[in-house]
Order: structure tokens, then C-alpha cells, then sequence
């Protein structure tokens, strides 16, 4: 039988539930279910005693090699204390798994369960122990690299809002707050100074969907599947305009934002510099989240991604701005 091609499938819980019985040896109790479908997708796997994620990578979105290279990482953060959802090997002591959807050949990769809660708007003491976290995470991976994209005002911003024109009606006011954005941050970041500036490897994807919170203080993070290359006040300045997007009191954010700065610098400084520029970190990777809607209309945005979501887009971080004092 012919079958048409497919730009993206949902595989069936019920093939992969047998699949990683097998691959990995997993008991006769085991069930798959779909937890998430987003840019890639996420199933469930449960056994009599134990949980775990399994994480199928949409078809070409990430090359054998960067998802190895997000998996070395995890395995080096994990080896050095920080919490987070570890690769599993399988039975022959593999971490990737190639699957032939109907599409064409898609990756997978089993990791151990995250427990505790998601937090939209975690408290002050969160907030520090969070700020801690990843101070913790900047530590081990300050001055390294991974063979995966490098973060700067390019890749970042001027990329996003190329695609930005060729999708959006570029004669409204939103178009052009991104223009004017996308030239700001890219001024910001050419005259930084850069020997203030702590360089690494970033997770970039920094919020409150992205850890787990147990008992207020435990910490686990997950989904690495954005870390790269770059500037290390790039996961700070995202993680504060989260959370300054999700709480409604500013002046309670104020709150946070400190007490995530003490848990932060009881690790590590922050210089100057990059205190300077953690306003415009925000906007740039908010805008870049945009460029990845628009790259992916055909098998992920497209139930939202609009005119009047882009409103919503650039209304939220041009309050962000204007709370740090910047007008754009």
C-alpha cells in the first residue's frame, strides 16, 4: 500500500510502549503515554516501580550529533551534582534510538522522570534556590563549549527577524518594535565589553516548564534541547523575564529578582556588564522563540502562531523593557 508523505507524526504509545520494553529491558508492566506534543515530542513510560520521558526529536530538527552532544552534557552535570533528567542507556549501552516514522527517520532518546511540581510563580525562597541552581549549572560549564550553535545577536535576533518579515505584514507597529529591537540588541552586544562578560555553555530555555520543584528548594532541570554556545547572562536574563511576565505584582517580582540574585551570587558574581545587559538577553531570546514559531508553522505553531499573537509577543516584552527603563 502507498502512503502519501507526511510532514510529522504522532507515533503510537502502544509501538513505542513495546519498543523500550524491548530496548532497554523493561519489565512486562510497562505503558507509554503521550505527556506532551510541542517541539518535540514527549511520552511517559511507567513500570511497576519506576518512571522515565521519552523524548522523540521531530524529524531533521536535530542533527545525531547535537543531540549527543546535549546528552554529554547532561551526563557531565550529572556526574558533578547538578539535578537533572539523565540520559538511559540501553540494552547495547546506546543513548539515541533511531525510530522510521512515516515521515522518514526520527530520534529518540529515554531519560529518567523529573519529580515535583511545575511552579508558574514560585515563591522568594524559590526563587533564590533557583538562582543557586543555575549558578551551580554556570559553574561547571563556564569557558566550555559544545559542538552546537553559538548565542549571539545573529543567530539570536537578526535570524528571527528575517523570518518575521516574510510571515508577518510588515507595516504594523509590532514589525516594526522588532526592527528597532533587533538593531538595539545588536548594537548592545557589538560595544559590550566582553572581558566582563562570562562565556559558556547555556541552556537558553530557562523557565518555569522547564524544572521541577520539590518541596520547595529541590531543584531538577530538563530539556536541554536548546543548550548551546554563548554569553551565560543569556539564562539569566530569560529566567527573570519569566518570571516577571508571571507575576502580576511588579513590585513582588522586585522581590524575587533579588532573592533570585542572592541565590545567585552566593555562588557566583555577576558583573556590571552583564547586569547592563540582561534587559536586552530578555528580548533576545523572546524574539528568538518567535524566529522557532515561525520555522515551525507547519508542525507546531500553527494552532496559534498569528497577527494577533504577535500583539501578545511584543506587548509582553516591551513591558519588560520598559520596566527596565528602556524604551524601544
Amino acid at each position: 500500500m502507498d502512503y502519501a508523505p507526511a510532514i510529522s507524526s504522532i507515533l503510537s504509545p502502544k509501538y513505542l510502549s513495546a519498543f523500550v520494553k524491548q530496548q532497554y529491558q523493561l519489565d512486562a508492566t510497562t505503558t507509554c503515554s503521550v505527556l506532551k506534543t510541542g517541539v518535540n515530542h514527549s511520552y511517559l513510560i511507567s513500570t511497576s516501580d519506576k518512571k522515565y520521558v521519552l523524548r522523540v526529536y521531530f524529524l531533521d530538527w536535530r542533527t545525531k550529533n547535537e543531540i549527543a552532544e546535549e546528552l554529554k552534557l547532561l551526563d557531565q552535570l550529572q556526574a558533578n551534582g547538578i539535578s537533572v533528567s539523565f540520559p538511559i542507556q540501553d540494552k547495547n549501552a546506546n543513548y539515541i534510538q533511531e525510530i522510521s516514522a512515516i515521515e522518514g527517520k526520527r530520534y529518540a532518546v529515554l531519560f529518567s522522570y523529573a519529580e515535583g511540581k511545575t511552579i508558574r510563580n514560585p515563591t522568594k525562597e524559590t526563587c533564590f534556590t533557583i538562582g543557586e541552581t543555575m549558578a551551580k549549572f554556570h559553574q561547571l560549564t563556564v569557558n566550555k563549549t559544545v559542538n552546537r550553535v553559538h548565542y549571539n545577536a545573529k543567530t539570536l535576533v537578526s535570524e528571527a527577524y528575517i523570518s518575521a518579515t516574510k510571515f508577518f505584514d510588515n507595516t504594523t507597529e509590532e514589525m516594526a518594535y522588532y526592527q528597532r529591537a533587533e538593531a538595539i540588541i545588536t548594537s548592545a552586544f557589538n560595544t559590550a565589553k566582553t572581558e566582563d562578560l562570562r562565556t559558556g555553555i547555556v541552556h537558553l530555555d530557562f523557565w518555569y516548564e522547564n524544572m521541577k520543584i520539590k518541596n520547595e528548594s529541590d531543584i531538577t532541570l530538563f530539556d536541554f534541547d536548546n543548550c548551546g554556545n554563548g554569553w551565560l547572562f543569556l539564562d539569566i536574563s530569560y529566567c527573570l523575564m519569566i518570571l516577571f511576565r508571571n507575576e502580576p505584582n511588579k513590585e513582588v517580582f522586585k522581590e524575587k529578582q533579588t532573592s533570585f540574585y542572592h541565590g545567585y551570587t552566593s555562588v557566583n558574581p555577576i558583573s556590571n556588564e552583564e547586569l547592563k545587559l540582561i534587559p536586552y538577553g530578555g528580548l533576545a531570546i523572546w524574539l528568538h522563540y518567535n524566529g522557532i514559531h515561525i520555522k515551525r508553522f507547519n508542525d507546531f505553531s500553527n494552532p496559534f502562531l498569528s497577527d494577533e499573537f504577535l500583539k501578545y509577543w511584543i506587548h509582553t516584552v516591551k513591558q519588560w523593557m520598559e520596566f527596565n527603563g528602556i524604551k524601544i
